[in-house]
């Protein structure tokens, strides 16, 4: 009796250390940077954390085409629908958590007893007895039909279940915001490469305007050769640019053909011809600028939205760790009709069989694999905090630049806009001053030279005006709306 007491008390003892968890530093997240009001100290934060739709800020119909294609035919959109389904049925899967599982089932099998155990002793005296008719006799080998139900329940009582089912709820939200981030991605990649191709058609534009001005040039100092005012040196340096001229003008044309092929990669199709408006020139952000950008306009970026989900996984993922350190409760249950013989087993109520049974188990052999699932858990939330912290950072900086950027790039393409005024007119003073002799062939050639190399600067500069103006958007979250 003593032995057993002890033996209970020992059992209680190894059950409740069985509850103990692990103490764990505290990973409660706190963002330790204090992030700035707005992106430019200047600013005034008077404008509403809304931003306009992308059709308003590229309004090109045609740029409006391939964004509108894309987002219906883009492979990695697709994919990531897909990846969102998959979320979906894991969140469908979590919700069964929480819920009895209920099934249906039949049964059939055969038994031997041994005479000498204890069932065949039972079944021979059951056999002796006089009331029962030999169809009744419990025969040996032992039949067993069953038809019925069995349902399993664990009761939630420390959160750990409805932990992972705010888990899955969080992970698949963040699932969506992740393909949110694709589509501004996507907005910004088609944009870019949209302005880009705009400005390889300028390009091709100005060249075939300079070679043929080039040619005009060379043709006159091939006359003036033939009446000895110019020399064959003239002659070559100016075909010479001719030539450099229409190898650049064949390398655009390259650039022009891959730049066609990857936007209508992005919209899903086979490269083919796209349709363009040359002189389309983008909205900019003038008065969203001097109006100041509030960095509460971060909340749109999907990448922070996601990080900020995945974050709010990994928290109920180490509730639930924690949970599984204290004993569970379950129970399960059956009720069906069961017989030794198919003739009886409709024969109710005598051949209803039911079963209840509670458990109460709390780990004890197996705890260190509950401690590594804990950490582990531990180590995501901490992890899950570091990106989240991250991304705000890096969201800001983006943003950051990306004003900065359109501020300074206006005013270089200003400049470079009254180089390119000069230098044009440069060009037609050393082709006058040719003419009359007052001019050496090197004024004429350097000042196409510089001319054709300006005009292509200024191109570029207009599509790095473009170019900012899609990376702030996207810096800020828009496209995905």
């Amino acid at each position: 009796m003593i032995k057993l007491k002890y033996t209970c008390l020992g059992l209680i003892a190894l059950f409740f250390l069985s509850c103990k968890v692990m103490q764990l530093s505290n990973t409660t997240p706190s963002i330790a940077k204090k992030i700035p009001t707005v992106f430019l100290a200047k600013a005034d934060d008077t404008l509403a954390v809304e931003l306009p739709k992308w059709q308003k800020i590229f309004f090109d119909p045609n740029l409006s085409k391939l964004i509108d294609t894309a987002l219906v035919k883009n492979f990695d959109l697709q994919i990531a629908l897909q990846k969102i389904e998959i979320s979906r049925a894991n969140l469908n899967f979590s919700k069964g958590f929480l819920l009895p599982e209920v099934s249906i089932g039949a049964n059939a099998g055969l038994r031997k007893f041994s005479t000498y155990t204890m069932d065949g002793v039972g079944n021979f005296d059951t056999n002796l007895s006089q009331n029962i008719t030999p169809q009744q006799q419990i025969p040996n080998p032992l039949p067993d039909y069953g038809i019925g139900f069995m349902a399993s329940w664990e009761a939630d009582v420390w959160g750990k279940l409805k932990s992972r089912k705010k888990a899955a709820l969080a992970k698949f939200t963040a699932s969506t915001y992740g393909k949110n981030f694709i589509i501004t991605n996507l907005v910004a990649e088609i944009a870019n490469t949209y302005f880009l191709l705009l400005a390889l058609d300028k390009e091709m534009n100005i060249l075939r305007e300079n070679i043929v001005l080039q040619q005009e040039a060379l043709d006159v100092v091939k006359i003036k050769k033939e009446v000895g005012k110019a020399n064959s040196l003239a002659v070559e340096m100016l075909s010479a640019q001719i030539f450099n001229s229409k190898a650049i003008k064949t390398e655009i044309s390259q650039q022009i053909i891959e730049t066609q092929s990857k936007l209508t990669f992005l919209c899903g199709a086979y490269p083919d011809v796209i349709d363009r408006d040359t002189s389309f020139s983008s909205q900019d952000f003038d008065n969203l600028i001097s109006t100041g950008i509030p960095s509460s306009l971060l909340v749109n970026r999907p990448d922070v939205k996601q990080a900020e989900l995945e974050l709010m996984a990994s928290n109920a993922n180490i509730k639930a760790a924690r949970a599984a350190f204290y004993p569970s409760f379950n129970i399960n249950a059956n009720m069906g009709l069961q017989a030794f013989n198919t003739q009886f087993l409709l024969q109710t109520p005598s051949s209803i069989a039911y079963g209840l049974m509670g458990n109460l188990t709390a780990p004890l052999l197996n705890r260190r694999k509950i401690k590594a699932d804990l950490l582990a858990a531990n180590a995501e939330q901490k992890a899950a905090y570091i990106n989240y912290e991250k991304l705000i950072v890096n969201s800001f900086t983006e943003v950051y630049n990306a004003i900065n950027n359109i501020k300074n790039s206006k005013e270089i393409y200003r400049l470079k806009k009254q180089e390119v005024v000069l230098l044009q007119q440069a060009i037609l003073t050393s082709a006058e001053l040719f003419s009359v002799g007052k001019a050496g062939y090197l004024e004429v050639f350097l000042a196409q030279q510089n001319a054709l190399k300006s005009q292509i600067e200024l191109i570029i500069y207009k599509k790095q005006q473009n170019t900012a103006l899609v990376n702030m958007y996207k810096a800020l979250g828009g496209g995905w709306q």
